[in-house]
């Protein structure tokens, strides 16, 4: 996590969870505390890796509307941008036109399908 543009730009790198989001909230709250108009956060090489790394996004995204600001996401990867498509997050947090744009490329049969490939850890019902 680099603040590269103090207020106004962040870089977030590797897994967001449980274990690294304490340090990511802190820049994100440092950076929209920090500065005026759009704060963007790159995204690109994140992966998140549980509900903690959606709801610091969140999170974040509340703060800077409570200071007349907008937390736009930048850069998002693409299993970063099926997930906030199958959550409907992509409606919540404001993103670049870039991943907006890939965001309405995903079909639906893809976002399907991809959520089946994942396991589950719900045990299954016995048949």
């Amino acid at each position: 996590m680099v603040e590269e543009e103090p207020g106004r730009l962040v870089r977030l790198r590797g897994r967001l969870d449980v274990h690294s989001v304490p340090d990511i909230r802190a820049v994100l709250h440092r950076a929209v505390d920090g500065g005026t108009g759009d704060l963007h956060a790159d995204l690109d090489g994140t992966h998140i890796a549980d509900a903690t790394g959606l709801g610091v996004l969140v999170g974040a995204h509340r703060r800077a509307q409570r200071r007349g600001r907008r937390l736009v996401l930048e850069d998002v990867p693409g299993p970063v941008l099926r997930l906030l498509r199958v959550t409907k997050l992509h409606r919540v947090l404001p993103l670049s036109p870039a991943s907006a744009a890939q965001v309405r490329m995903l079909p639906t049969r893809e976002l399907l399908q991809n959520n089946r490939d994942v396991p589950s850890s719900m045990p299954r019902r016995a048949s």
